[in-house]
């Protein structure tokens, strides 16, 4: 049912003259989804508050409830024909009354940590892209019928939406930058293995994959207490994110698995000076895949140490300084960090095993990435000691990556088992560097695997003819000696 929802109001996006893309349709159908989920979530809690005898003051003003405006329905419960707005009368009034009205609640909220914040920045960065009122009229209907309130429902959409993030990060250029692989995500959080109390945080935080995965990984293994569901809820997971879409689509993922006022901030990382960041700024746990190759502007590399114009670096600089000691990062970087020769790229490498344990290097396979055409590498560290050794992992899945064959949670599985061992084992696939054997001019940490065993060497081809000549006479002779019997 979910998924035929999903799909009707794609062909109806897809027919309307104002959505060009999967990244069109999911930015409209998040919005209505969300003003969808907000009707429930303020009903629910005027039924908690009418149960305790309390008044619920609602969000929004009566006229611009999903009820009134939306789905104004008659005695039967059926859309009331009479008032419900259709054609031009709806898009007039979602563009002229309803984003305007909504993207007020920014200047008014008390702070961005709440809900009416997040409504407020949702409706200034979105735009409604639907012209048709008629596809509009059928799209709100569809939206309606979605059931948002049992946790199962909310699971079905929940996956539903992923998977859509997950075909947008496929659509295009923009896409990728999305979408990190989930059985990557899990398998990092699985070794970071985060604890509740613990703060999470991911400063490139795109669709809040990482948020997301965290929350699950938390929530199935803490003590259900009253406590620890608040903690997770408002204390746990952190998020900034600089793209509008990417923004919107991260809140309203981590709304569907149940976060209710994410703590995911509007605003360009990089534009924050590290040197301002202080101990009550800092996070227990940074997982993250920041965007690289973006050129950042020389005034934004003033707020680093190490100035660069290659945006996962500066990232990185920013993560180093945002982890509590003993904290600890999972980070997915493009390979060339390890083994780029320009003065940034060594001074980052220095900073980093003179700051922190970089214990884990996890050397991703191409196609990893859908689109990317770059390889990656998922940097394991915890910071507040230097680095004495370093444990390499090569994936190797056993086949080509790609968009068909994605990456899957049973091939990360002997990874995670390696990584958490007490002792890193050494395999074909494994091996250990001492960082006092490496350069300490270049600080080359690139992966050359020493264990891979040895090819047999390709033949040269008069080798290989000279052997079938022979082969042709070793034949030729048995054919002889059976004849010599017949």
């Amino acid at each position: 049912m979910f998924e035929q929802t999903f799909k009707n109001i794609d062909d109806l996006l897809y027919k309307d003259s104002g959505s060009d893309s999967e990244l069109d349709y999911i930015g409209q159908t998040s919005w209505v989804m969300f003003l969808r989920y907000l009707d429930e979530l303020e009903q629910d809690k005027a039924d908690e508050a009418e149960l305790k005898g309390e008044e619920y003051s609602f969000i929004l003003a009566e006229e611009f409830r999903w009820p009134n405006w939306a789905m104004p329905k008659d005695a039967e419960g059926n859309l009331d024909h009479h008032i419900a707005l259709i054609g031009t009368d709806l898009v007039e009034f979602v563009d002229g009354k309803l984003f305007p009205y909504l993207a007020k609640f920014k200047q008014e909220a008390d702070s961005a940590n709440t809900i009416e914040y997040k409504i407020g920045e949702i409706f200034s960065e979105l735009k409604n892209k639907i012209q048709s009122g008629y596809n509009l009229r059928e799209i709100l209907e569809y939206a309606d019928s979605l059931p948002f309130r049992a946790s199962k429902d909310k699971h079905e959409l929940s996956h539903l939406y992923e998977t859509k993030i997950k075909n947008m990060g496929n659509a295009g250029r923009n896409g990728g930058q999305y979408y990190t692989p989930r059985p990557l995500i899990r398998a990092m959080i699985n070794v970071i293995d985060p604890q509740i109390g613990e703060k999470v945080y991911d400063g490139a935080a795109g669709s809040c994959g990482f948020l997301v995965e965290a929350y699950e990984y938390l929530y199935e293994r803490m003590d259900k207490t009253t406590d620890n569901l608040k903690t997770l809820q408002e204390n746990t997971l952190y998020g900034k994110e600089k793209k509008n879409l990417a923004y919107v689509i991260g809140i309203m993922n981590m709304i569907l698995h149940g976060i209710e006022a994410p703590n995911i901030i509007h605003t360009n990382t990089l534009g924050e000076n590290i040197r301002d960041i202080q101990e009550k700024d800092r996070y227990h746990v940074i997982l993250a895949n920041p965007p690289f190759g973006g050129k950042e502007r020389p005034e934004v590399q003033q707020n680093f140490d190490i100035k660069t114009g290659e945006t996962a670096f500066l990232f990185m600089q920013h993560f180093m300084k945002s982890l509590k000691t003993g904290g600890r990062a999972a980070i997915v970087i493009k390979n060339t960090v390890l083994s780029n020769t320009d003065n940034a790229s060594v001074a980052l490498r220095k900073a980093l095993l003179e700051s922190s344990n970089l214990h884990t290097i996890l050397d991703l396979p191409g196609g990893t990435f859908t689109g990317a055409g770059v390889k990656t590498v998922v940097l394991f560290f915890t910071k507040g000691e230097p680095t004495k050794k370093i444990w390499y992992y090569q994936l190797d899945p056993g086949r080509n990556m790609g968009k068909t064959n994605p990456l899957n949670d049973k091939d990360m599985e002997e990874f995670t088992a390696f990584a958490k061992a007490e002792t890193k084992p050494e395999s074909e696939k494994s091996w250990t560097i001492k960082v006092a054997a490496v350069d300490e001019t270049t600080f080359d940490l690139s992966t050359k695997n020493p264990n891979t065993p040895e090819e047999v060497p390709l033949r040269k081809p008069e080798v290989i003819l000279a052997a079938m000549e022979t082969l042709d006479t070793e034949t030729n002779t048995i054919l002889q000696s059976i004849k010599e019997l017949i």
